[in-house]
This record gives structure tokens, C-alpha cells and sequence, in this order.
């Protein structure tokens, strides 16, 4: 029988859980908790609103809260230490890679970091300090400190012995990393070639010096593309000097990724990625009142421009039927391109050198959809309204706005980029007010000079 799919899975942990909590039966619901790995625990964390997830958060074993709080979103994390004691809060931050301990450690209390930190080996402290130097969205932030190393002189026999003796190795290691004397980074060898290639031969016959360390100032967005890119499953990373610092594991990208791509979806309405979507009423109004302010604001700007034309409206009625289509067209062209262009703003494939041929490129295609629709909605507002200057007039302004849409799609972004403003963030209402504006603006503008 064939295994159920993963959020299969999820859903069946989740109504399991969920019919024990409502049953009472605490001991059957903890017997599923138990068995579950931490990043189940989390997801099902995730999936209660607070009075459950209070009552199954008690059911986790501490061994596993700091591998729990790690995959929980940053709001449910907040939550859950808040509820912890101080002696919890210690226990979670045991048994953790250095890189992992690094991003739990800036979430909890001042009072507790310090314990922990005072309860280090200096050595252990000395790895941790080096991540905590590096902010969190780059190489060095995200890197893990737990390396294997070995020279490029030595014989592939005496790195196997080497291996044997050590009584643990690092989580996916594919290779180990070639250093000099001084820990300056050389090459990578491939843990297949150590156990298939003659035991005689010297690590620097077999290495592989065409992998590249990855500078520790390198953005974290720019290290997932390296590691889609080469197919890696690790990497080294080095300081401007070429010294090994520590190394990246794709498990690390893996959640990079996912934060980017939670990150561009809820950008665009406004919210953050992190948010609890099971968070008390208040939290979440004040959280969505701003982004609905600003709407609100853009929408009264695309409504002193209808004012303007009043007189127009009031004399020619159809002109109030037909000019949402306008809007809406090009409301829905210019989120197309702005999709498009967000997506590669963030995949490095936008720059200077291709701008133009992009904005010149969506241009025409406005123009296209803006002949073909044109003419389907103006013989429909013809026939409607028996008026063949109103389908001339809806035809004209449907044009014009696609051809504003194609511009702010493209331009908008790139210009908020610029100026250092995340495009996925405010680029959706600022596109949508522009066309919003331009669709009333050229209907009714152009229906006043021609029907007046």
C-alpha cells in the first residue's frame, strides 16, 4: 500500500489530535504528539488557535522544544517562550547546532541568553559568537560552524583512518573541506572519492577545486539561487581573506526558500510572514488596519478623480456601467507584470542592462490585449448602449490604460528596488492605484471632450 501524501499525514495528525482534545482523553493525545518528529509538532502547533495549542505545547517533551520553536513562525515562537519558564527556556537551547542556537537566541529573554551563554564551553561560545557576528539574512548567519577539514598533502588512507576515529560526523556531509595550514579555503573533497579512489592517492589528486567558498557577506536569497544553480548539498563559506568560517547545508537553503516564497505572497497583501493566522482579534486588526488605511487612501484618490467628472457621469449613465472594465483590465494587466517582475527582481534575472528591453517587451504586449480587448468590449458597449461612440470611447481607454499598466508593472518595481523599498511589499496597491486612476481618467476624460 502506498504511503498517504505529507499534508495527507499532517491533516489526518491534526483531526486525530483534535477529536482526543475534544474527547479529553489527554493521554491518547499526548501518545500522538509523542510520536510525531518536531517539525510535525510545529505544524500541528500552527494549526490550533491558543487555548489547544497551550494544552499541547504542554504535551511536548522538553528534549524536543528547541527543535520545536525552531520550526514554528516567529509569532507562535514569541507565544510559546512567553509561556515557558526560565529552566524550560535553558533546556531548549541545549543539544542545538551552533547555526540553529543562533537564531533561538535572539528570541529569548536577555536574563536567559546569557545563562545560556554562560554555560557554554569556550570553544562551543567562540563557534556561536562567530555566527551571532554575521545579521541573519546572509552566508555567515546561516552558516554552521561544524566542519570536517583535512589537508591537501595527506593520503586518501589516512583521511579514512582519520574519519574512523572520529566518532561522529556533522549532518549531510557530502565532502569534506580541503584548508591549508592557515584555514585558507582550497577545494572540497567528495567522500565518494575518498572511499572509491586508491587509498594511496593524495587528497589533491582527487579534490574538487572548482566549487567556490561562499563569501559570508553573500545574502541568503543569493545562496539558495547558488545552491539551485550548482546542485549543491553543502558548501563552505569564507571571509573576505578566503579563511573557512563554516559551512551551508541544504536543509538550511530549503527554509530559506520557503521563507521567500511565504515572504512575496504575503508581502502583497500587506502582512508578514510570520504572522500567527490564529492570533487574538485585536493583534491582527491593528496589524491589517494600516495596509487597509492606505487603501483606503488610494481608493479616495481614484474617486476624486471620478468626481471630477460628475457632470459627465450624471448626462451619459452608461458611462458609470462601463467604467469598472476599464479599471479592472487594467488592474488585472499591471499585477501580471508586476508578478512577473517581482519574481525576477528576486531571482538576479532583472538588472539595468535588460530594463528597457523588458519595460519595450511588455509594452507591446499591453498593446497587443489592448487592440484585442478593445475591440471585443467596444462592439459589446455598442450593441448595449446603440452608441457607437461609446464603444469608441471604452476601445480608446482600454488601450491606454493596458499601455499604463505595462509601464507601472515594469517601472513601479523597479523603482521602489532603487530606492530600497521591498517591491512585494507596496508595489500591488501603488500598480493598482495608477490604473485605478488612468482607467477613469482616460474613459471619462476622453467621453467628456467627445459626448459633451
Amino acid at each position: 500500500m502506498a504511503e498517504p501524501a505529507p499534508d495527507r499525514q499532517a491533516d489526518d495528525h491534526l483531526e486525530a489530535l483534535a477529536e482526543a482534545l475534544r474527547a479529553g482523553t489527554l493521554k491518547q493525545a499526548r501518545g500522538i504528539v509523542s510520536a510525531l518528529h518536531p517539525a510535525e509538532i510545529a505544524h500541528l502547533l500552527e494549526s490550533l488557535p491558543p487555548s489547544q495549542r497551550r494544552i499541547v505545547w504542554e504535551m511536548v517533551d522538553q528534549d524536543d522544544y528547541g527543535e520545536v520553536l525552531l520550526h514554528v513562525g516567529d509569532e507562535v515562537r514569541a507565544g510559546l517562550i512567553d509561556a515557558m519558564d526560565h529552566e524550560a527556556l535553558l533546556s531548549a537551547t541545549e543539544g542545538l547546532d551552533v547555526d540553529d542556537l543562533a537564531d533561538l537566541l535572539q528570541d529569548l529573554p536577555d536574563a536567559v541568553a546569557r545563562q545560556a551563554l554562560a554555560g557554554m564551553d569556550q570553544q562551543y561560545r567562540q563557534r556561536l559568537e562567530a555566527v551571532l557576528s554575521y545579521a541573519q539574512d546572509t552566508a555567515g548567519g546561516l552558516m554552521n560552524t561544524d566542519t570536517v577539514t583535512v589537508r591537501a598533502n595527506v593520503s586518501l588512507d589516512v583521511v579514512l583512518r582519520y574519519l574512523r576515529m572520529k566518532s561522529d560526523l556533522p549532518e549531510l556531509i557530502d565532502s569534506l573541506i580541503v584548508v591549508n595550514r592557515y584555514d585558507r579555503y582550497l577545494g572540497i573533497l567528495p567522500l565518494s572519492a575518498v572511499v572509491t579512489r586508491d587509498p594511496a592517492m593524495t587528497v589533491a589528486d582527487v579534490m574538487n577545486y572548482s566549487v567556490e567558498g561562499i563569501s559570508a557577506q553573500t545574502s541568503t536569497a543569493q545562496v539558495a539561487k547558488i545552491f539551485e544553480d550548482r546542485d549543491l548539498v553543502s558548501a563552505p563559506v569564507v571571509d573576505d581573506h578566503g579563511k573557512l568560517l563554516g559551512r551551508i547545508t541544504i536543509d538550511d537553503v530549503v527554509d530559506v526558500i520557503r521563507e521567500q516564497a511565504e515572504h512575496s505572497v504575503m508581502s502583497m497583501a500587506g502582512l508578514t510572514e510570520e504572522e500567527d493566522i490564529f492570533a487574538p482579534v485585536m493583534p491582527s486588526v491593528r496589524r491589517r488596519a494600516l495596509w487597509l488605511g492606505v487603501n483606503l487612501i488610494t481608493a479616495f484618490l481614484a474617486a476624486s478623480v471620478v468626481g471630477q467628472f460628475q457632470g459627465t457621469i450624471e448626462k451619459v449613465v452608461a458611462l458609470a456601467v462601463l467604467m469598472p472594465i476599464v479599471a479592472s483590465m487594467g488592474g488585472i494587466a499591471g499585477n501580471q507584470i508586476l508578478a512577473l517582475v517581482i519574481r525576477g527582481l528576486a531571482l538576479g534575472q532583472i538588472s539595468k542592462r535588460n530594463a528597457r528591453f523588458l519595460a519595450t517587451k511588455e509594452l507591446a504586449v499591453g498593446a497587443c490585449n489592448g487592440v484585442i480587448f478593445a475591440v471585443l468590449v467596444g462592439v459589446v458597449a455598442m450593441a448595449w448602449f446603440g452608441d457607437w461612440r461609446i464603444g469608441a470611447l471604452i476601445a480608446t481607454a482600454m488601450i491606454i490604460n493596458l499601455l499604463c499598466a505595462a509601464m507601472a508593472g515594469v517601472g513601479i518595481p523597479l523603482l521602489l528596488r532603487r530606492f530600497g523599498i521591498d517591491p512585494a511589499l507596496a508595489a500591488t496597491v501603488i500598480v493598482t492605484t495608477v490604473t485605478d486612476v488612468m482607467g477613469f481618467f482616460a474613459f471619462l476624460g476622453l467621453a467628456t471632450l467627445v459626448l459633451l
